[in-house]
């Protein structure tokens, strides 16, 4: 048997139809047929080859839900315990850690593991199991992936963003120690950006302040909780920073979280940050340039926690996954536009040109 894929073996050039032998299921492995995968904004940058990371040629997807239709030996769920079936409509946590190394059982910080890896991102297709990611009919999982099951009945679709923009921004709300009655900025009202408005409100922030350049988004995050909807086109940056400052008391706010990866936004929401505030940016999955801080005004009389996020660990995707089954549907929202699998160039380019806040892919069309 065969599986349909979509394979980048060139960067900015069109994807290749090509089909794959169906592996044979080492102990400990499970194959899943994609039922529907994700279109990340990542996935644009690594088809224009700006992701250091990738090894051509490729299938690209590190999102997807599907439905097991094999097992090689028992598997169990990772956040209940309960034995994994065929049958069973699952969702798996993207990055594959290697358990053993001084992130992993020294630090208790997995999502640094020196030895994670993804589908979709780190592995060529060129060789054994070929089906390495998301764009595709198949994937066969590595013994160490870990699955959480979906319900029957799920609208699958809802929770395809939950294993990536949903888990990388739950790591970053669980950094950012938002406490109730907080005021919190948001950078951005993509995928990040609506998790973190949902996350924000789910933490009992009483005030919610999303900047972006898009109605429709802007709007999604006012039905995930925003209270103050700041459109960058029409509002200069002078007019933001008083607009911020008279919903905070004149302080700026407790915490703002950039995650559009820019170093412009990141500049500005260190701005509106409260002296003693944090300001965590989760936007930066590859390269995007520089920015130049005046160390004592922006970090040191500010006394600022400014941290990094990079990626996630399974407990992340767990905190979105559970957030996303409470509120699905409004995370129904975020989907936007739908696409055969051989359709995936189009899908790139809705996401490329921000026409889309969400693509998704069905792969049996």
């Amino acid at each position: 048997m065969e599986a349909r894929a979509m394979v980048l073996e060139a960067f900015n050039q069109p994807l290749k139809e090509k089909t794959f032998p169906l592996p044979r299921l080492e102990p400990g492995w499970a194959l899943v047929k994609i039922l529907v995968a994700g279109v990340c904004g990542s996935d644009v940058y690594m088809h224009q080859g700006l992701d250091p990371r990738l090894k051509l040629p490729m299938i690209l997807g590190h999102e997807g839900v599907g439905e097991v239709v094999e097992l090689a030996g028992n598997k169990a769920y990772v956040d209940d315990g309960s034995p994994v079936k065929v049958g069973h409509k699952v969702l798996w946590s993207r990055g594959v850690t290697c358990g053993h190394c001084y992130f992993c059982k020294i630090k208790g910080t997995p999502s640094l593991c020196l030895n994670r890896w993804v589908y979709g991102i780190h592995l060529s297709c060129a060789e054994p199991p070929f089906l390495t990611g998301n764009y595709a009919q198949y994937l066969p999982l590595h013994p160490r992936v870990d699955l959480f099951r979906l319900d029957d009945r799920a609208d699958l679709e809802v929770f395809v963003p939950a294993s990536c923009s949903g888990a990388t921004t739950a790591h970053a709300v669980d950094l950012a120690g938002i406490e109730p009655g907080d005021s919190v900025l948001v950078q951005g009202p993509g995928p990040l950006g609506i998790y973190a408005c949902a996350f924000a409100k789910d933490r009992g922030a009483a005030r919610i302040l999303v900047i972006g350049g898009t109605e429709e988004r802007l709007e999604i995050c006012r039905t995930m909780g925003a209270t103050d909807l700041l459109n960058r086109h029409s509002l200069s940056p002078e007019e933001r920073r008083r607009l911020i400052l008279d919903k905070t008391g004149g302080l700026g706010v407790d915490v703002a979280l950039e995650v559009v990866g820019s170093p412009e936004a990141l500049k500005e929401a260190i701005s509106h940050t409260r002296i003693g505030g944090a300001c965590v940016t989760a936007g930066f999955g590859e390269p995007h340039g520089t920015m130049e801080l005046d160390c004592f005004h922006d970090l040191g009389r500010k006394h600022l926690r400014l941290q990094g996020v990079w990626v996630s660990d399974v407990r992340h995707t767990h905190m979105s996954l559970s957030l996303t089954k409470r509120r699905e549907a409004d995370f129904k929202k975020i989907i936007t536009h739908r696409f055969k699998l051989s359709q995936a160039d189009q899908a790139l380019k809705v996401m490329a040109s921000k026409e889309a806040v969400k693509a998704v892919i069905f792969p049996h069309d």
